[in-house]
């Protein structure tokens, strides 16, 4: 009984030896002064050399909702993800320091490491609006010294909460995870979720998966189909309100297509007609049977949705202006708005491992088609905060006459009851006076659907890439507009 009572001792007592350190010893001095180097100097600012020189060449990281991932995907995913335009979104990591707790790590009595543990805060600023903080998360870290060197060699993050901010907002499901799960069930592989309130882009968040264990970055490049003809339509109407185009002017004084020449509808096609979908187009000329643009009705007579409308008006810019309709749209909206990931076409500058595959309901992937022109009414390629700061212009008119404004929301054309088409956008008719600009898109491996409501600065932006995601369309506008959302379902699926 002795001898074991002895041993008993010398285990309470080793393990007492070698508890938590105090904040005044070497140690905690040392671990917080690394903690402060690789978030406040690194992570915070984004110096990413900074960052990578604290870890080790065998760092890996867990996550409780995004996995597994070692040191060269890590820095990949922040220099590319997080970091990518620092002053439109920032993240700033800030340490709870009464939590931190410090434990050395001895091999035959030598130091070899040490365990941090801690609780840290998040906080978030979207496009240079205030900082909010979106939410709390428990870490580990373990820290080795490698050659006399201090190196981060693993790092583990768990137990995240987020607050009720649109920033981090979850409530819908009650956590990130739900919506996963909600996305697994659906055969959704990535989600894009944008929230616009007061007339500012409060949340951006991806969830899912870009392939296989390739967890979806916030920044995610997503082919947005017909969501290109907003943004064609916005071209146009900023140079209308500088006073250098005119919306019903005829068409054919600086473009007639070959097909149509000889059609005496083709003198009558104006701006206008286009941005409604009045003119008298199939969607492409590709449907019918001899491959050639035809009038199907008189000009201005009717609706029928047609992208051979914006690619007329593109032939018409670009022939008036000597300039592709990226270089306009550059120069109006992508440059001015820093839409720095937003371009009608693949460039070199194209970030491939960031973007979003296509899907078809079973889940295989399509070969992603890598156009390399400008299509006034498909293919643009864009990610949400950018699309987000579009429809955010918009929203207050930026660029716009009062009379071109008041042109673009008015009621061109009826397409159904309680629906309208007015120039780029349709429109929907709400309660109490209200209304909502919106616009879809759909291709292969690609659905995607927007809702601003200028009057109560609020919209939604959802952006998926599989043939079905409209799925997941009904879920998420009833939650995040409500009652008008339950109304603009409603006019859908009269």
């Amino acid at each position: 009984m002795k001898k074991y009572l002895i041993i008993s001792f010398l285990f309470l007592t080793t393990f007492s030896v070698w508890a938590q350190v105090e904040k005044s010893s070497d140690l905690y001095k040392t671990i917080m002064l690394k903690d402060s180097l690789l978030f406040n100097v690194g992570f915070n600012t984004c110096d990413i050399d900074q960052f990578e020189s604290l870890l080790s060449e065998k760092f890996e990281f867990f996550h409780d909702k995004d996995s597994i991932s070692h040191k060269n995907d890590f820095i990949y995913n922040l220099r590319n993800g997080l970091c990518k335009s620092p002053t439109n979104y920032k993240s700033r990591r800030e340490l709870v320091t009464e939590s931190t707790e410090i434990y050395p790590l001895y091999k035959k009595n030598v130091l070899y490491g040490a365990i941090q543990t801690g609780n840290h805060k998040f906080h978030e600023t979207i496009s240079n609006q205030k900082e909010t903080f979106v939410g709390t998360a428990k870490f580990t870290h373990v820290w080795l010294l490698e050659n006399g060197v201090w190196k981060l060699n693993k790092s583990l993050s768990y137990d995240h909460q987020g607050t009720n901010s649109l920033s981090y907002q979850s409530s819908m499901f009650g956590s990130d995870t739900e919506i996963e799960n909600w996305l697994k069930e659906n055969k959704v592989p990535t989600l894009g979720l944008g929230i616009i309130k007061d007339g500012k882009l409060q949340q951006i968040k991806v969830f899912g998966e870009l392939k296989k264990d390739v967890v979806a970055p916030y920044n995610t490049i997503f082919n947005v189909a017909s969501l290109t003809k907003p943004i064609t339509a916005i071209v146009t109407l900023k140079l209308v309100s500088l006073g250098k185009w005119n919306l019903d002017e005829p068409i054919y004084n600086y473009w007639t297509d070959p097909d149509v020449a000889k059609d005496p509808n083709s003198k009558l096609i104006t701006t206008r007609h286009i941005l409604s979908h009045q003119t008298g187009f199939t969607n492409w000329r590709g449907n019918n049977e001899d491959g050639k643009l035809h009038f199907e009705f008189p000009v201005g007579t009717k609706y029928q949705y047609s992208g051979e409308g914006f690619e007329y008006l593109r032939e018409a810019l670009e022939a008036k202006f000597q300039k592709s309709l990226n270089e306009l749209a550059t120069e109006l909206i992508f440059t001015p708005l820093q839409m720095n990931d937003t371009n009608y076409f693949w460039t070199e500058k194209t970030d491939s491992l960031r973007f979003a595959i296509g899907y078809n309901k079973e889940g295989l992937a399509y070969e992603i088609e890598r156009n390399t022109t400008a299509n006034a009414a498909d293919n643009l390629l864009t990610t949400l905060e950018d699309y987000g700061k579009f429809l955010t212009s918009v929203m207050k008119g930026e660029g716009l006459s009062e009379k071109v404004f008041d042109d673009m929301i008015k009621h061109q054309i009826q397409t159904k009851e309680g629906k309208y088409f007015g120039l780029g956008f349709g429109i929907y008719e709400l309660a109490n006076n209200q209304y909502a600009l919106a616009h879809s898109g759909a291709d292969k491996g690609c659905q995607t659907i927007v809702f601003i409501l200028p009057k109560t600065k609020e919209g939604i932006i959802i952006f998926t890439n599989v043939d079905d995601g409209y799925k997941v369309y009904e879920k998420l506008l009833k939650h995040y507009l409500g009652e008008n959302g339950n109304t603009i379902f409603e006019i859908e699926t009269k």
